[in-house]
């Protein structure tokens, strides 16, 4: 089984979300998805280079739940334990019967992660790909981590330039 990963969806805050936004700018792959209102990140405003939409309210969690539901699963990329806005994408995943791979660096190392990452898109179809994870300023050098990370499952085997996976899911309940 083959699946292309055919949009990526990120809130636009520092860290997991922009490295998850940026790569999918240098890879060519569509990409948007929510933002809060007035574009609103821990670092000011969100650049218009970034094709997000608002929503109506300034608040986090509408974002966070939008993307969710217009995805067709979320990765959240993490170190260690889920907290704040990574913890309610997790419950909104949850909550929303979607599929949800979390992937903790501490764990294994980013090439382990993107073939694993691979199998999990193809092993439930997903095209429109949301991904999630902390700011920068809650665990710094995440942005570079996620960015190697997320460049690395855009680099098909193939190098097609495709996300794509052939075997079992690498899913964490």
């Amino acid at each position: 089984m083959s699946v292309r990963v055919t949009k990526i969806v990120s809130g636009g805050q520092t860290g997991v979300d922009r490295a998850a936004l940026d790569v999918a700018l240098e890879a060519g792959v569509p990409c948007g998805g929510w933002c809060p209102r007035g574009r609103r990140a821990e670092d000011g405003r969100i650049p218009d280079r970034y094709p997000l939409r608002e929503t109506e309210s300034a608040d986090y969690s509408e974002r966070t739940e939008r993307n969710v539901r217009d995805s067709d699963g979320t990765l959240i990329v993490t170190r260690g334990s889920l907290s704040g806005g990574t913890a309610l994408t997790e419950r909104c995943a949850r909550r929303l019967g979607r599929p949800l791979l979390i992937v903790d660096l501490d764990k294994d190392d980013p090439e382990r992660w993107a073939a694993r990452i691979r199998d999990w898109v193809a092993t439930h179809g997903i095209r429109v790909l949301n991904v999630a994870g902390p700011r920068e300023s809650q665990q710094p050098g995440i942005y570079d981590a996620a960015r190697h990370l997320l460049s690395a499952v855009l680099a098909s085997p193939e190098g097609d330039g495709a996300a794509e996976g052939d075997s079992g899911a690498a899913q964490r309940d």
